[in-house]
């Protein structure tokens, strides 16, 4: 007996000093409010455990229980969000050709490349908008989460939902014998009937989210890049059955016509947005529909476009003629009050380059503390996860992020990002 008290006394110790050793105090030289769109000067924040428990002005004392994180010549943000990635893969020129000869195994390990490589660039968020291995990116979700595997908080769509020859039916471009017919297990739906089937798949294989392609795309092996692709019937019947799961709804679109039908539906955001009209500015105003635009993706695709033999010949034109559009479309959404949450479409380029996203943002018109808005509180919001996430404030959980300088008066900082603490616990310092 008194061996056993003495070895439960052992581990309360070990257990307890384990807990004061997550406790920290940062000093802030600089702190971005999100909420009020302001930056305030000489501010401490306690963490314990892997929350915000205080915040003071000035630089309070710390005990001996606490450790200091001294970031007066820093910024303070909170963890940057991304709501378009795609962490399972990285399109490159030998991407095409490179699924016929790596198994779902090889994916995994490079996403592990991608998770840490996206965490350490300061996005302790992500929403991944379509696993490009089968179920990947959902187990790169739980390993984060169980701590084996260094990443951001991933919230995961699995298999994009598409319709038959669609932008993400996986079959597009393989030769007869290959085509097959893929159903709603596979992500490809022809009815209403199909549709919610697809809805409850995803529910089954633990996705979070769902990622609709309601037009043609860039990258897939189809030649129509914009058209729509999915009935006014199907978008409606998705949506009764995303509500009933409670999922947020993620669109890919270029085309103006299925931009408005998911819109009319009732999908959460509207994806890259190249051709949208003052029709589908108007909706979107009225239903509240936020836009992801991923510039990034728009300029990376346009810049390989000029390279022969980058893309396949049936991809090359698209990628010229939509690419440079998704710029000037931001502007025109930024400018007429359209709701704006930050995505880069990553994978597309190559992940860990997200933060090139805020100078193309800034670029077509938005300050830049907007621009930071859109990756905190805006992503926050469009996730339903802002009563946790995406501002620096009591009681939310410890994901923040610091620059050296300020990052208001240059937004290429946000590529250097020196600090980075996500759910208390420090990953880049």
């Amino acid at each position: 007996m008194k061996i056993r008290n003495v070895l439960c006394a052992v581990v309360l110790t070990v257990l307890s000093s384990s807990l004061w050793a997550q406790d920290y105090v940062i000093h802030a030289g600089s702190m971005i409010d999100v909420v009020n769109l302001k930056v305030v000067k000489d501010k401490s924040i306690k963490i314990s455990a892997n929350k915000i428990v205080a915040i003071e002005d000035g630089f309070m004392p710390v005990t001996k229980q606490e450790t200091l994180i001294d970031l007066k010549q820093h910024t303070l943000m909170p963890g940057l969000m991304d709501m378009h990635v795609h962490m399972s893969g990285e399109i490159n020129k030998a991407s095409y050709s490179e699924r016929f000869f790596m198994s779902e195994a090889d994916f995994a390990l490079r996403s592990t490349v991608y998770a840490e490589r996206t965490l350490k660039a300061g996005f302790t968020t992500v929403r991944d908008l379509g696993d490009l291995a089968g179920g990947v990116v959902v187990s790169l979700r739980k390993a984060i989460d169980q701590g084996y595997v260094v990443g951001p908080r991933i919230f995961a769509a699995g298999k994009s939902i598409a319709t038959t020859g669609g932008h993400a039916d996986p079959t597009n471009g393989l030769r007869p014998e290959l085509l097959m017919d893929p159903g709603p297990k596979q992500g490809v739906i022809n009815s209403p009937e199909e549709a919610i089937k697809a809805i409850r798949q995803r529910y089954k294989e633990g996705s979070d989210v769902i990622k609709l392609t309601v037009t043609g795309g860039v990258l897939s092996l189809a030649k129509n890049g914009s058209n729509p692709q999915f009935t006014q019937e199907e978008l409606n019947a998705i949506m009764k059955a995303a509500k009933d799961y409670d999922f947020v709804v993620a669109v890919h679109a270029h085309g103006a016509e299925g931009m408005k039908r998911a819109i009319r539906a009732g999908v959460d955001s509207i994806e890259h947005g190249t051709y949208m009209d003052k029709e589908v500015i108007r909706l979107m105003k009225k239903n509240d529909t936020y836009y992801v635009p991923t510039i990034s993706a728009g300029k990376w695709v346009a810049e390989k476009a000029a390279i022969d033999g980058y893309y396949p010949a049936v991809v090359q034109p698209k990628a010229a003629a939509i690419g440079p559009v998704i710029q000037s479309t931001f502007s025109k959404a930024y400018e007429s009050g359209v709701k704006i949450a930050f995505g880069t479409d990553a994978a597309v380029f190559p992940h860990g380059l997200n933060a090139r996203e805020f100078i193309y943002m800034n670029e077509a018109g938005m300050p830049a503390i907007e621009t930071i808005q859109s990756a905190t509180l805006n992503s926050a919001k469009l996730l339903r996860i802002e009563d946790k996430l995406g501002s620096i404030q009591v009681g939310k959980l410890a994901d923040l992020v610091a620059v050296k300088g300020d990052p208001l008066k240059d937004l290429s900082l946000l590529q250097t990002i020196s600090f980075v603490m996500k759910d208390g616990k420090i990953v880049k310092k």
